[in-house]
């Protein structure tokens, strides 16, 4: 693997079953602009400016075309564009670059990626003659089937923040703020091989009721239950995302209690995924635990999202989602329990959809943790 994308013959397998999808969805092409689609299709990091970079497939099977501003050519060095031999048209101020969208189309009906700006999208409409339709229809299942290339960046990445996790109680000392605990989890997100840090979640006591709580200048305290929410990419930019739950000092009887019950929930809804089942039955697995034990109305979000080079992708695991889930399927298990103004906690671990079953991308123990204090 190139270091910063794959190997270029994945792009070109992408490419084509891209053209291909849009063929049956009887399209004219495809039209990139930068953005997540853009980098998967071809491993581009470009940016979106004022002026128009994107990515023609034409849904013919001919050579795509990628129409980019001269003085961003060295944009294209690091993607696979070269080594694909794709078409490549430059343009300078004062050309059209919607006209050259347009002349590498064999038609005007094409589908955009929902990143694409207004500011290209009306005057690609224009020159078009016809209002484009959202790509993420057609691209959604190539998207969603993680390849075997896709499948290990992801467990190279969940194994990196389980690194991370192994480290957490080191950090979880009484008097310490959130923020304190936040920059460490930050460095350690680093240092054990992602390339950024994408978010980090340290919910104490009550903040951990707020699912999406960041950090904040509280200081821990001894019985403190805490949730610590944190991913990020690793290379070529696929993430992990993770969550464990800490008490600092041994928790309230009945605080164990309730997250015995959350833990079994979230092994329910993981033992539950295999193909053939709905993302919501998966939803309903974990779900129905929470609700036997009268735990129903404080869990207040969806079970899971999908993931990959977006944090948060299709598909997602939700009540009312028929999709069925195929092998290759990426997404989170994390169901939570959250008490206003109290505590809260949430498991969550990365599952790849198998034959017949799952694997799972984290590995850290799933039992509420508990950090000594002296």
């Amino acid at each position: 693997m190139t270091v910063g994308r794959f190997n270029t013959d994945v792009y070109a397998a992408r490419l084509r079953s891209a053209a291909a999808a849009a063929h049956a969805a009887g399209l004219a092409g495809l039209v990139i602009t930068p953005g997540y689609d853009l980098r998967y299709l071809v491993g581009s990091r470009a940016q979106t400016f004022e002026r128009l970079t994107a990515l023609v497939v034409p849904a013919d099977g001919s050579t795509p075309t990628v129409v980019v501003p001269r003085l961003e050519l060295a944009s294209l060095k690091e993607s696979a564009i070269v080594e694909l031999s794709l078409e490549v048209q430059d343009w300078v101020d004062g050309d059209d670059p919607y006209a050259l969208v347009a002349a590498a189309l064999p038609g005007s009906a094409v589908a955009v990626t929902d990143a694409m700006p207004a500011l290209h999208l009306l005057p690609l409409a224009s020159v078009l003659g016809a209002v484009p339709v959202l790509a993420t229809d057609v691209l959604r299942q190539l998207r969603m089937i993680k390849d075997p290339s896709e499948i290990d960046a992801l467990a190279k990445a969940g194994a990196a923040i389980d690194r991370v996790h192994a480290r957490v109680p080191e950090f979880l000392v009484p008097g310490r703020t959130e923020a304190d605990v936040s920059a460490d989890i930050a460095e350690a997100i680093v240092a054990e091989g992602h390339s950024e840090v994408a978010f980090i979640i340290v919910g104490s006591g009550p903040n951990g009721a707020d699912p999406h709580h960041e950090c904040s200048d509280r200081e821990l305290q001894v019985g403190d239950i805490v949730v610590v929410d944190i991913g990020g990419p690793v290379e070529p930019g696929y993430n992990s995302d993770c969550t464990r739950t800490y008490s600092i000092g041994e928790p309230d009887p009945v605080v164990a209690q309730q997250y015995s019950v959350l833990q079994r929930a979230q092994a329910a809804a993981v033992a539950a995924v295999r193909p053939g089942l709905t993302a919501e039955q998966i939803d309903a697995a974990a779900r129905d635990v929470l609700a036997a034990e009268g735990l129903a109305e404080v869990f207040v979000h969806r079970t899971g999202h999908g993931i990959g080079l977006s944090v948060h992708e299709e598909p997602y695991i939700v009540a009312g989602n028929g999709l069925t889930l195929e092998p290759g399927m990426a997404f989170s298990v994390e169901p939570g329990v959250y008490f206003a103004g109290q505590w809260g906690a949430r498991i969550e671990d990365i599952v790849v959809v198998t034959d017949d079953g799952c694997v799972s991308m984290n590995n850290q123990p799933h039992e509420l943790v508990v950090v000594p204090v002296s």
